[in-house]
Formats: C-alpha cells, structure tokens, sequence
C-alpha cells in the first residue's frame, strides 16, 4: 500500500510495501485460467530466473523513485511473463507516479487479468478510480474483490472512505468501519470516524 495520497483517509500499502510484499512470493501473484477464484500455489509456477532478477531490480528503481527506468524493465518483464499480476501492478505504480493515469489503469486492469479480483490491484485501482471522480467504478472494484477476500483492511477501509468523503453514505462508511475495527480495534482515528460517523447517522 504505497502511500503516494496526501489524503488523510486513504489506506494503501504503506510507502513501497506492497512492492516488498510482492517481491517476496512473486510468484504468489498469478493465477490460473480466467476463471481462477484465487492466487495459485508459488510452487505451482515456473518463472525464469532473469524475470525474478529483472522484477527485483525494477523494485529497487521504485524504491529509489527512479520511475523511468522502473517502467522500462518491467515492460520487459511483463513481455516474458503475463501470468503474475506483481509486476503489472509495480508498472501500474511506476506510471501513477509520472502522471500518467491512463497506462497506470491499463497495468492494473492488466494485473486483474492475470489475477481476478486480486486485492492489492483491486485497491490500487480503486484508490486510481477515486482520485479521477468515478466514485461507482471505484465502488464495484472494491466490491468485488472483497467477495472474495472479505477480510482485506484495505480494501475495507478505502471502502468506507468513499462511502463517507465522497458519495455521502455515512450508513456504508460507518459499516465499512465498524467491520475494519474488527481486524483493528487499535486503530484511533477510525475509532474516531466510527464516533463521527455515529452522531451523524443518529
């Protein structure tokens, strides 16, 4: 969840994180056939030993915001190999963060190819779709995904941020919160907008 929002309610994979994540069970990304409800055993996946070089050195480009450079050796990397959703979404970053929304969608929508309804790309393109004003895309992504990884805090909480900030739900967000406290019951500031949001709907 990289933090690359200002916004005081967007959760995401703290700076860099979800490419560290990805980076240790790359292979943990892909998915089978279209039709595949889940991540396929690592095991399960053959990758070349030059991809898993080329996709650690594009991290080490991210981390060091070298993003021009990032988004060269990952097209190499998705050219090779289209069954992992890590490296489209690490793509996907690396455009975000030189402005370039349109192939930062595309990359994600091309990680949910490979993985349907993955959550870290669920999330990076919903939090995308938000900042462009397409606050019902935004709603269905995180709404499919959480189908299927109900329990993904993330994704809940961003949820109940769009719920809350920019459709005007205050009865979602406050669901959307309540059910993220169940995973996080020390987290204060949701605590917080659990109480606002409490008073509000009251």
């Amino acid at each position: 969840m990289r933090t690359v929002l200002s916004l005081p309610r967007v959760a995401r994979l703290g700076k860099l994180g979800l490419v560290l994540v990805l980076l240790q069970l790359l292979a943990a990304c892909a998915s089978g056939p279209q039709t595949a409800r889940g991540p396929v055993n690592p095991l399960d996946v053959k990758v070349s030993g030059s991809v898993n070089r080329d996709f650690t050195a594009a991290v080490e480009y991210l981390q060091g915001e070298r993003y021009p450079e990032a988004i060269a050796l990952l097209q190499t990397v998705v050219e090779r190999e289209q069954r992992l959703s890590a490296p489209y979404v690490n793509l996907g970053i690396a455009y975000y963060r030189t402005g370039d929304e349109k192939h930062a969608e595309e990359s994600f929508l091309e990680a949910l190819r490979a993985a349907p309804l993955d959550p870290v790309a669920s999330n990076e393109l919903g939090v995308l779709y938000r900042r462009q004003g397409r606050f019902e895309e935004a709603r269905a992504t995180y709404s499919k995904s959480l189908q299927l990884h109900p329990d993904n805090l993330p994704l809940i909480k961003n949820l109940g941020i769009l719920c809350d900030l920019y459709l005007q739900e205050p009865n979602c967000a406050l669901a959307q919160f309540e059910r993220y406290l169940q995973y996080q019951p020390d987290d204060a500031k949701v605590a917080i907008w659990v109480t606002d949001l409490k008073r509000r709907v009251n």
